[in-house]
């Protein structure tokens, strides 16, 4: 089996995950460059791997600028800074694995997947949750006709309340200026697995919702901007910063305040940083819920809700057919299947496999599959290509499109209003 030699740019949290796999695979995957401008990440990350000096930069732009020194390259910036790279990766003839969303400009969305065909390179991006036991197994009991022909879905992603505020009011995702809507930062991982299940073109898109809770004026009486600063909700507030980054467990979310997860370190982060504000005077505007409605060519229906009002962060389904219905929990590893007529239950469960990080083994999932890709040179198509990815992001696009003008929207006509903008 041939080595494939891969270079990262961006070594936060989601590129160090996917390659702890050349750790615990070297014969399959080896890293050999990485671009990072936080000194900090970019030195543990070459020690964790082994890489030269002469190979390790601070910016994208030194690593673009020598010949080709690997097969592939991670692409896990923030997600504005996904195009740019992604661009000059494919280029310069490297393969691309890209963390979602491709971009938060839907007309970059078409572009990257423009130059990845004129250029005949693998261009994978990361939706996990087609590589998870859970979901692939849902896919197979569809394509065996195990309910009869599909005919709608009901589809949930339940955020957590502690998670949204974390990520999606103090953490680096709140501003859709700054990232991305939140229907697209969030949960085009969820509109990419509706449109994969439903089997499908989707032609129509509706939706609704807003940012409700987090804001100020749901704030408790006399709460300061910082937690630290005397706060007299301490005691009952949810969201108290002390009380969730302050503790003994350092795990993520804890980990992503601070490079050093230190107590003095993390209490000076909440002094100064971001994690420390209030989650009710925070700059934050993406939506706290939302609702998404399809259509897809076939005449299958999905209902999608996004709520951060959950305890739980998970993902549970309803299928339903003409012969049954398929119910499945992905964090308990639970499947039912419900025949009618006969009334027989069937129930599978499957063994815990990566857990809310690994998202229940689909990085790893995805990471086998695109190095067989690679080896392959691009002979054939991933399950995750921009091919197939372009349309999810197109369905987030359109709904928020949607959400903020209050009307239905033609998938296709949609696509076709954003090829004639220009690239912002």
């Amino acid at each position: 089996m041939k080595k494939v030699t891969v270079a990262i740019i961006g070594a936060g949290l989601r590129g160090i995950n996917y390659l702890e796999y050349a750790l615990s695979h070297p014969h399959e995957l080896q890293v050999v460059a990485v671009a990072e401008p936080v000194a900090e990440r970019r030195n543990s990350f070459q020690k964790r791997h082994g890489i030269a000096d002469d190979r390790c930069f601070d910016n994208w732009d030194d690593f673009f600028a020598l010949p080709k020194l690997a097969d592939a390259v991670l692409i896990c910036t923030q997600d504005k800074q996904h195009f740019i790279p992604t661009m000059k990766a494919l280029e310069a003839g490297y393969h691309v694995l890209l963390e979602k969303p491709m971009s938060p400009d839907a007309k970059e969305c078409m572009l990257m997947g423009e130059m990845a065909s004129q250029y005949n390179r693998v261009f994978s991006i990361c939706h996990v949750l087609r590589y998870t036991n859970f979901f692939s197994t849902i896919k197979g009991l569809l394509d065996d006709g195990a309910i009869g022909k599909l005919m709608a879905i009901s589809h949930n992603e339940n955020v957590g309340y502690w998670h949204q505020a974390h990520s999606f009011v103090r953490g680096n995702w709140r501003r859709k200026e700054e990232s991305s809507p939140m229907i697209l930062a969030k949960s085009c991982h969820d509109l990419d697995i509706l449109l994969w299940l439903a089997g499908s073109e989707c032609v129509r898109v509706s939706s609704f919702g807003s940012l409700s809770h987090f804001k100020s004026d749901q704030a408790p009486a006399g709460a300061p901007l910082r937690c630290l600063d005397g706060c007299p909700a301490a005691d009952d507030c949810l969201y108290y910063a002390p009380n969730v980054y302050l503790t003994d467990d350092t795990n993520w979310p804890t980990s992503a305040i601070s490079n050093d997860i230190s107590y003095s370190a993390r209490y000076k982060a909440l002094e100064e940083g971001p994690y420390g504000r209030c989650v009710y005077h925070c700059d934050n505007d993406v939506v706290d819920h939302q609702v998404v409605n399809l259509e897809f060519a076939n005449s299958v229906t999905a209902a999608f809700t996004m709520s951060a009002f959950t305890r739980d962060v998970s993902r549970t389904i309803k299928l339903m057919g003409t012969k049954g219905e398929i119910r499945g929990a992905m964090e308990k590893n639970e499947i039912e299947i419900i025949h009618f007529g006969s009334g027989k239950i069937e129930r599978i469960v499957f063994e815990d496999r990566g857990g809310h990080v690994g998202h229940g083994g689909g990085d790893m999932g995805l990471l086998k599959d695109f190095l067989k890709l690679v080896r392959d040179d691009g002979k054939s198509e991933g399950l995750t290509s921009a091919n197939q990815s372009i349309q999810s992001h197109l369905m987030a696009f359109a709904a928020e499109r949607s959400r903020l003008d209050g009307n239905s929207i033609d998938l296709k006509d949609f696509a076709q209003s954003i090829l004639c903008e220009e690239v912002k």
